[in-house]
């Protein structure tokens, strides 16, 4: 699965995470940063990518208009890179499931 992360996450997750997540990219690294959710929605539908964010927007989306793409919510609040790799790698197995699932649309992570 590739994950495309939202702009309030680090673009370190994409190196620190490419073993579990090969792919993946950032909204800053691909220049979405100054587009609106639907640009990024879009751009992750078209990429076969699902967006990780900490924006309720998103989630609000996915319940709108179903996926692609899925969406994970991670609802811990502000926190340090490290914590959310450390999050993310313990919800690999979770995440991975989501992804096969195609009935699901958003995986809220705490």
């Amino acid at each position: 699965m590739k994950l495309l992360f939202d702009e309030n996450l680090s673009a370190k997750l994409c190196r620190q995470l490419k073993e579990l997540f090969p792919g993946s990219t950032q909204v800053k690294l691909i220049g979405l940063e100054q587009e609106d959710d639907k640009a990024i929605w879009e751009y992750a539908k078209l990429g076969g990518f699902a967006i990780v964010t900490q924006n309720a927007d998103f989630a609000e989306m996915s319940g709108l208009y179903g996926q692609p793409p899925q969406v994970i919510w991670l609802k811990c609040g502000n926190q340090e890179t490290a914590f959310i790799e450390k999050l993310l790698r313990r919800s690999s197995t979770r995440i991975q499931k989501f992804a096969d699932d195609p009935t699901r649309d958003c995986l809220e992570i705490y």
